[in-house]
This record gives C-alpha cells, structure tokens and sequence, in this order.
C-alpha cells in the first residue's frame, strides 16, 4: 500500500508573517503542492497565531473542499479561546476538515515534541475526540512510540500520528535500526486495536523510505518544515513530486 502525503504550510505563513502582508501567498503555495500532486493539505494554527491563522484556516478549508483533496488541522484541544483564535473545537466546527490531529502542544514549546501520556489524558480526551467525530472529522492523537495505544482505542480515536522527531535524530546519528523496532511494534498495536496509523516530525527526503520501510502500513505522512526548506533549494513543486515518489511505495 502507498501512503498519503499531506503537506504541511506551516513554514509559508512563518515566512510571510515575519514581512507582514500577503506574500509568500499560503493559497498560492498550497495550490501548487495539490498541482503537483499532493494528497492533502496540513496546518497547525496555534492560539498565538505565530503562523496559520483562523482566516488562513478558513480560506484553505475551502481550497481543499475545491481540490477533493483532505484537510487536516493539528492543535491542542486544550488550548483556551483567545483574540483571533476561536479555539480548537470551533476551529473545526467552521473548517470540517476531514482529519483533526490533536496534539499536546503549548505556547512555551517551540514545535511539537511529544505525544500524549494516555494513561494520564484518555480521559480528559475522551469527550473532545467525540465531539470531533460527531462534527465529522476523523481524529488522530499525536503518540510516543510504546504509547498505551488501547487507551486510545478505547477513547473512540480513528488513528495517531506517530512523533518521529526521535527517529529522525537516530537516523542523523546513523543510528535508526536501534528506534525503527519500538515505531514498528506500536503501529502494529494500532492496527490490532483498529486504528489507522499517521507519522510526522522531522521526516525528510533523507529518511523517509527507510522509516516506511521500517514501520509498514502507514496511511499518512504530513511533512512541513523539511519540505519547505528543500523547497526553497529545488522548487515547491519538484520537492513535493519528490516526496510523492518516497511515498508511492
């Protein structure tokens, strides 16, 4: 089976808010991925708006409505209401993107870097994910490998996303045998619970087919940061055929 690869635009609106106006144009850019043949669109508004914001969310609800193509919106459930952001929930509610991937994420952290500890949060969880679904959206949780992946099962979940920051930096360490094993036995316990299984964080040109080869079955990649920066080298369009290449199995 191939995977899906969704970009994520993140790093364009990072880009475009440290000048101020328009450009680079989160539209235009995402256009141009879905042209070259991207299976969907990603981002991850955050409540402080350092990048995507609501009206970017809206306006690419819509484009990938245009384009057939899925809508995936990551954030923190947790995060309050603030000016300019309505909160994750509502969010959604607006948008209906096919995925909401939620994510334990604050203001102080940089980028995403951990899952959730479902022992701890199935719970607390468990009302949020069914409100989601009830609204439409398939919903996955950001998870450590090795996580309590029945929690999250039990929690009415539809997949996680696997957080391969760690991965990443064994595979730079030419180290990636020794994390691939603990990625590969939890996505194979998703699968056994009923859950799809996503990945993302830190994947590259450089080690993406060995972490799908390594972890097999995996239904999604949502690749932003690397993308972007490879991009800005080669071109958006033939760094997105490239990726498409890595993933097509």
């Amino acid at each position: 089976m191939s995977t899906a690869l969704s970009v994520n635009l993140n790093k364009i609106a990072v880009l475009r808010n440290s000048r101020g106006g328009r450009e680079p144009d989160l539209l235009h850019a995402a256009r141009v991925c879905l042209d070259a043949g991207a299976h969907g669109i990603t981002v991850h508004p955050r409540p402080d708006a350092r990048h995507v914001r609501a009206d970017d969310v809206l306006a690419l609800a819509a484009l990938t409505r245009e384009y057939g193509v899925e809508f995936n919106i990551e954030g923190n459930p947790f995060a309050p209401p603030r000016e300019g952001y309505p909160g994750f929930h509502a969010l959604c509610a607006q948008a209906r993107p096919a995925q909401a991937t939620l994510v334990p994420d604050g203001d102080a952290q940089l980028t995403s870097d951990h899952g959730f500890d479902f022992r701890r949060d199935a719970e607390t969880l468990r009302p949020l994910v069914a409100a989601l679904k009830a609204s439409g959206c398939r919903v996955s949780l950001f998870a450590d490998p090795g996580a309590d992946i029945a929690r999250a099962a039990a929690i009415g979940a539809d997949r996680i996303e696997l957080y391969t920051g760690p991965y990443a930096e064994a595979f730079a360490a030419g180290a990636a045998a020794d994390r691939l094993p603990a990625y590969a036995r939890t996505a194979r316990d998703a699968r056994q619970a009923g859950l799809g299984v996503n990945a993302g964080h830190d994947l590259n040109q450089a080690n993406l087919a060995a972490f799908l080869a390594g972890v097999p079955g995996v239904d999604e990649v949502s690749i932003g940061h690397a993308l972007i920066g490879e991009a800005l080298y080669d071109g958006l369009e033939t760094t997105v055929k490239r990726y498409l290449a890595l993933v097509s199995g």
